[in-house]
């Protein structure tokens, strides 16, 4: 039963990273031209930044569902029990963090009110194809995702089916 809810799981992982990729892409591309945000100076560039786990914990969780199918001891007889293991503690696929990027490009423009003392305005330095890239590689990445949902719902119905 462990298995059924970690394939979820880690597709629900893909879906929130997504999803925070989408977002964070959008706000950099609202916000190309914020010369001063509340905090002060420009407005800094997110990127989403990936932390892959590591080989020791794949072994690690790979030997824990193995010896669990090992030691069977009849808990699919009792249904409360099912949900109670490691389903809801295990930790699989790629955790994200939110990097706020010092990266700035000058312009010219005397005339502007946060223009320092030889004219030059900070702006944040915010590639556009860069960041529609990101928002066509996110929705893909999410789309597969929700494939591989839909993939394991009929692996699910069919399995009860025999």
């Amino acid at each position: 039963m462990d298995r059924f809810f970690t394939t979820f799981k880690t597709a629900g992982q893909g879906l929130a990273n997504q999803r925070k990729q989408v977002q964070l892409a959008s706000e950099n591309m609202a916000n190309a031209q914020t010369t001063r945000t509340a905090s002060g100076g420009p407005y800094k560039p997110k990127n989403l930044q990936l932390i892959q786990r590591g080989e020791e914990q794949f072994k690690a969780t790979f030997l824990n569902t193995v010896l669990k199918m090992r030691n069977s001891n009849n808990n699919h007889l009792q249904g409360s029990d099912l949900l109670q293991n490691d389903a809801g503690t295990l930790n699989l696929g790629p955790q994200a963090s939110v990097v706020e990027e010092n990266r700035y490009r000058y312009e010219y423009d005397p005339g502007h009110p946060d223009a320092d003392e030889n004219g030059m305005v900070q702006y944040p330095d915010v590639d556009m194809v860069e960041e529609m890239t990101r928002l066509v590689s996110a929705n893909r990445l999410y789309e597969a995702n929700l494939s591989v949902i839909e993939a394991e719902k009929e692996i699910i119905k069919r399995s009860f089916e025999i």
